[in-house]
């Protein structure tokens, strides 16, 4: 895994996955956690777009109910607009590349480290986070713009793996292995501090 700490923040994309109304189409919308998220989340795509860095969405489709092309919950949430420049993925696996041209995108554009942020935190969010890992990116894992829902134990009904145990889990499992655990104050100032170096850099060059 790189280091976010050794790859530039310029360097770095957001990817904003599975925002989208899809869940809620199901009453589990009601056992959301992290009812800052799309404030978080909108946050993250400000500071990102002020820093003219690149932002992609992703729409996951199966067959369950909100997430096939059909219905009218499968869509991005209200809160979001994407410009021109900030392309929408559609995919079918829990990861952002295995189903989408995602990989060839960010190698034309230069970026070595992503931001997570989305829906589920320990589903897509997660998977994509290893899978970047392991494909040499450098990963920044926001969980405070993702959010989830209560897990039923299959094996025995009426048990559940609440939300606040999925996020300590999730934490456990990818920090310091598949990324560094932050924030949104934390990469905004980081890309504040970004741009500030850019607009130096680019004044001293013209004088």
């Amino acid at each position: 895994m790189l280091d976010s700490a050794h790859v530039p923040i310029r360097q770095s994309a957001l990817l904003v996955i599975d925002a989208q109304d899809s869940f809620k189409a199901t009453p589990r919308w009601d056992q959301r956690n992290n009812l800052d998220f799309e404030k978080n989340v909108a946050a993250l795509i400000e500071a990102y777009r002020t820093a003219r860095l690149p932002i992609i969405y992703f729409l996951h489709k199966d067959n369950d109910e909100g997430f096939t092309p059909k219905s009218p919950f499968f869509k991005l949430m209200d809160f979001i607009q994407p410009r021109a420049d900030e392309p929408v993925f559609i995919k079918n696996t829990r990861n952002c590349f295995t189903s989408t041209p995602l990989g060839p995108y960010l190698l034309e554009r230069g970026v070595r480290r992503v931001t997570i942020a989305g829906i589920q935190m320990e589903q897509c969010c997660e998977t994509t986070a290893r899978v970047a890992a392991d494909l040499g990116y450098a990963v920044d894992f926001v969980t405070e713009a993702t959010l989830t829902f209560p897990i039923p134990n299959w094996d025995r009904p009426g048990e559940e793996l609440d939300v606040h145990a999925i996020r300590e889990r999730t934490e456990y499992a990818l920090r310091r292995r598949f990324a560094r655990i932050t924030t949104v104050a934390q990469l905004q100032q980081e890309l504040q501090a970004s741009s500030l170096v850019a607009t130096a850099a680019a004044e001293s060059s013209v004088a």
